[in-house]
């Protein structure tokens, strides 16, 4: 028996939340803008209104 699609809308929803906290981690460690601006390209096309700042 699949999952219904409520499950999966929360199983995307917990991995979005977990990737996103790992983006927002290696933004705030990263030293140089470039970096930074790739990470912020990646968060955008996970989650599209995200701020990073």
């Amino acid at each position: 028996m699949g999952r219904t699609e409520r499950q999966r809308e929360i199983a995307r929803r917990r991995k979005r939340k977990v990737g996103l906290a790992k983006v927002r981690a290696r933004h705030a460690a990263s030293k140089n803008e470039a970096e930074k601006v790739l990470l912020l390209a990646k968060a955008r096309r996970m989650s599209p209104f995200i701020t990073l700042d």
